[in-house]
């Protein structure tokens, strides 16, 4: 079971519940180690000071906020732990909002909670909470901290237990008003056709059929490298250009949605698929070579 990242409890009203932070997510990205081209050293980071020209221990590094017109303010340690928040155990949830509220830019980091010890109280009230809220469409907002920062967060029930999302708090959204609107309404016409393309690309929502295509590119290399071949980068795709015709790029979007792809599958839909697709296919039948191929010769190795 995945180690836990915080533990106290979920305070509700006069009801406290011990319960253990876990991650909802995990780090599926492949990391890699800086090196020394030269004789493939491992790079090391350190710390000079560039007055004294020397490395500085982390116990002698301060922290300086910068002002408008070039100056600084030094802030000490002290000054930071006379503003840090009082560290809790304890999720306070301080208010119920519906869901249907709460816009999803707010949502940030996932987490489970799940209960701790072996004493049936504790769980009986954390399984209360679950029932309870998975009732409504409401989620439950509160704070705690977590290390050193104090989180705002929203809770609500996942798959029979307790998740909960740290949420950006409102001064953290970027105003719509300095984003550019993109000019004039379209055309009744234009808006029709938009909307039956969206409507021709709608499907239900499967997150296990959507992949990430470049992991599999780049586990595909590091293989490749593994055994000695030789990689080479792809033909790189012109991008398009802008049509100046909306409509008629329109339409001819709407023809392509709905009957590109072969019902069976087959190869006759195949020069309609982007790469990525195409490489995505290849992959499955473990086309050799495919991570040097441009899109023509992904076509021809799938069709053929």
């Amino acid at each position: 079971m995945a180690r836990s990242l915080w533990t106290g409890s979920l305070s509700f009203g006069l009801v406290n519940v011990p319960v253990a932070l876990y991650s909802a997510v995990r780090d599926l990205y492949l990391h890699f180690h800086q090196l020394h081209e030269k004789d493939t050293a491992r790079i090391d980071t350190r710390r000079f000071c560039e007055q004294e020209d020397k490395e500085i221990p982390l116990d002698e590094i301060g922290h300086a906020y910068d002002l408008d017109g070039g100056k600084t303010v030094v802030v000490t340690d002290e000054d930071l732990e006379a503003v840090a928040p009082r560290k809790t155990r304890t999720i306070d949830i301080e208010a119920f909002v519906d869901l249907a509220d709460v816009d999803p830019v707010y949502f940030d980091h996932p987490y489970f909670l799940a209960p701790t010890g072996d004493s049936e109280g504790p769980r009986r009230a954390y399984q209360l909470l679950v029932e309870a809220m998975g009732r409504s469409d409401r989620v439950a907002l509160g704070r705690f901290v977590m290390r050193t920062k104090e989180y705002l967060v929203a809770i609500q029930v996942r798959d029979d237990r307790l998740a909960l999302t740290t949420i950006r708090f409102a001064d953290e959204i970027r105003p719509t008003k300095d984003i550019d609107t993109g000019g004039r309404k379209p055309s009744k016409q234009q808006l029709d056709q938009a909307v039956a393309l969206i409507e021709a690309l709608s499907t239900d929502w499967e997150p296990g059929a959507w992949k990430d295509r470049y992991r599999a590119r780049l586990q595909d290399v590091i293989e490749r490298k593994r055994k000695g071949k030789r990689i080479a980068a792809p033909k790189q795709q012109e991008e398009p250009s802008p049509v100046p015709d909306l409509m008629a790029a329109l339409e001819r979007s709407l023809a392509e949605a709905t009957g590109r792809r072969a019902p069976d599958g087959g190869a006759d839909g195949l020069a309609d698929l982007s790469r990525d697709e195409l490489y995505e296919r290849a992959q499955k039948q473990d086309v050799p070579g495919r991570s040097s191929m441009s899109k023509e010769e992904l076509v021809d190795a799938l069709g053929s």
